[in-house]
């Protein structure tokens, strides 16, 4: 493995024709240090068996960091919108140039990697969202705002737009109109034919204008995004944070830089089965019993939904059913839109107020307020991209899985008659992958052994990584420690218990003891 330092920085020969370049942002100037050569080929070999854990390594704090970082606060505060984040917080952003390294020209090409500093700590911790949610750079800046001081007194969050989402060069390669037709066909519709059709032509519109590109946005590259960050910040290991799916990312970089790992916190993590059907599954069961968590939170609140947010909620979708409402930008409102707009704010347990609103104006026939939980997934300007190209081009690549037709209108039949409120609109998202060119590559395994402990914490009724997942992938991942909130919403780390044993764990050294319980 080649030595890595200062003298890296020069001789560099950028392919810029292979990649365009996305400058908007939160942009001071890419930095200048050349991608580490490691990003390309097998992973390491491990130092200790699948069995054995090395202990938790010390923080270190930055030597000849080459990130350049520059003011991005009103941008950023621009680009978070509502709800916004205190003005004590301050934002730093940069690029940071990494290998696109496609399967057909391995180590080969450029991307740029969006990254955003908050905090007044000295120890650099880095911050991966999911691919579906925020980018990553906004989740660091409003999880500055909710963390315990005392661990932003330590570390300073180093937020990471994935690649081919938010600031870092994002995907923009499906038409607006068939976007729409792939969030718009009714769950209720018992034939996904509308929807493969319309992604066929979102893939096929993907692979002219992607071209080596299309195949390189996954997990797997996105650990190597990771690396190259690590060695700019000039640490020894990295420290990190992640979220749901953004897990993979951390669970990729345990596996190809083992000997690189530091303190790692992972919020909920995907469920590892190869089975579509079955995550999908859980999934569905998730988002149904947080909708109920949901509808008794409204009740102790005396919300306008009443009692039973599951009926207020079905009422809602027949009624548009019957008669959708046209949004201002021209977008049909119908009960696809409002299932993924329900979907969307049950993962943000703070805005549940907002969400319960936005669902009784919608069935007093205003939809505004309920649609902006959606609008996000399909519609965008350059600062605030459209998410939906990044979550298809990175799940897709993510996955060797296509099934034919038959097959995901089967699995969506079966998964609407056991969940009715969300079942159908969960399947028809196997669709979303059908026309996808098919992996190529080995899909990595689940961590791997003979790094530090990594912390773990799951939420008994999360609606995007729910708890059984969560809990079979940490049983798969070696070293792991697993905190459970007995809470709802995505994410954990709203509770104060979860969030000491974190700061607890990143700061102190302290793993918490495996099982450890957190009441809601």
């Amino acid at each position: 493995m080649p030595r890595r330092g200062p003298a890296r920085r020069r001789g560099w020969l950028v392919l810029a024709a292979l990649v365009p370049v996305v400058l908007a942002g939160c942009t001071a100037g890419p930095s200048i240090r050349p991608p580490v050569v490691e990003n390309d080929g097998p992973p390491p070999q491990q130092q200790a068996s699948a069995g054995q854990t090395a202990p938790l390594p010390p923080l270190a704090e930055p030597r000849d960091p080459a990130i350049e970082w520059s003011d991005c606060d009103e941008e950023t505060r621009t680009r978070l919108g509502s709800p916004g984040v205190p003005d004590s917080l301050r934002f730093s952003c940069a690029k940071v140039a990494s290998r696109l390294d496609a399967p057909d020209l391995p180590g080969r090409g450029i991307t740029r990697i969006s990254v955003l500093k908050v905090g007044t700590g000295t120890v650099p911790l880095v911050v991966v969202n999911d691919i579906d949610g925020e980018p990553g750079t906004l989740y660091a800046a409003r999880l500055a705002a909710t963390l315990p001081p005392q661990l932003l007194e330590r570390f300073f969050l180093v937020g990471v737009d994935r690649r081919g989402s938010g600031q870092s060069s994002a995907v923009s390669c499906i038409p607006q109109d068939i976007r729409q037709q792939l969030v718009g066909l009714d769950p209720a519709a018992p034939d996904t034919e509308p929807l493969l059709d319309a992604a066929r032509k979102a893939g096929q519109q993907c692979t002219i204008d992607l071209a080596n590109q299309q195949q390189a946005l996954d997990s797997w590259r996105a650990a190597g995004d990771l690396e190259e960050i690590r060695d700019q910040l000039g640490v020894p290991k990295l420290n990190a944070l992640s979220r749901g799916e953004g897990s993979k990312v951390l669970t990729a970089y345990e596996v190809r830089y083992t000997g690189q790992v530091g303190r790692f916190v992972l919020d909920g993590i995907p469920d590892p089965s190869p089975d579509a059907a079955t995550a999908l599954d859980g999934v569905a069961a998730g988002l149904q019993s947080t909708l109920d968590a949901f509808g008794a939170d409204c009740a102790r609140r005396g919300c306008p939904l009443g009692g039973d947010a599951r009926a207020a909620v079905t009422t809602l979708a027949d009624r548009l059913r019957t008669a959708p409402r046209v949004l201002p930008d021209g977008t049909t409102f119908g009960p696809a839109l409002a299932m993924y707009a329900v979907a969307g704010g049950l993962a943000q347990r703070d805005r549940w107020p907002e969400l319960a609103d936005g669902i009784a104006a919608a069935r007093d026939g205003d939809p505004a307020k309920l649609a902006a939980f959606a609008t996000p997934l399909f519609s965008g300007t350059k600062l605030t991209p459209a998410r939906i190209d990044g979550i298809i081009a990175t799940k897709c690549n993510d996955t060797a899985t296509r099934l034919p037709a038959d097959q995901i209108n089967a699995v969506t039949a079966a998964l609407r008659s056991k969940y009715p409120v969300f079942g159908g609109l969960v399947g028809q998202q196997l669709a979303w992958c059908g026309p996808w060119p098919v992996r190529r590559e080995p899909v990595p395994p689940l961590g791997a052994g003979g790094g530090p402990p990594i912390m773990v914490a799951s939420t008994a009724v999360d609606p995007v990584t729910p708890e059984q997942g969560t809990i079979r992938s940490a049983q798969q991942l070696p070293g792991a420690v697993r905190v459970a909130w007995q809470g709802s919403g995505h994410g954990a780390l709203g509770s104060p218990c979860v969030a000491e044993a974190v700061r607890a764990f990143l700061a102190d050294g302290k793993p918490p003891v495996d099982g450890q319980l957190c009441p809601a």
